[in-house]
């Protein structure tokens, strides 16, 4: 029994997490993120920004637009939310 709530905790701790930028607060607590990352061209070898939109869940609607959050993958909630806030990093001014 001891196994499997180790197998449980570390699978819980393996969840992918990514850091970005709320774009979007109008949904009921959903918010949109904006996650950048840099990708390498393949021909001219020069870096390209990339950015991808997440739907996050935000249990209690307190994220605004602008602040920069943590989320991490969870369960599928919706048709294409994925994703649940963890921790907002820095507030918006």
């Amino acid at each position: 029994m001891a196994t499997n709530e180790t197998n449980e905790q570390t699978a819980k701790n393996e969840r992918s997490t990514k850091i970005g930028t709320v774009v979007s607060n109008k949904m009921q607590k959903t918010v949109v993120v904006a996650v950048e990352n840099l990708v390498k061209h393949g021909m001219y070898q020069k870096y390209i920004r990339r950015t991808s939109k997440f739907l996050a869940h935000a249990e209690n609607n307190d994220v605004n637009i602008g602040d920069r959050v943590v989320i991490e993958e969870t369960r599928p909630l919706s048709k294409r939310k994925r994703w649940n806030v963890r921790e907002v990093i820095e507030r918006a001014r």
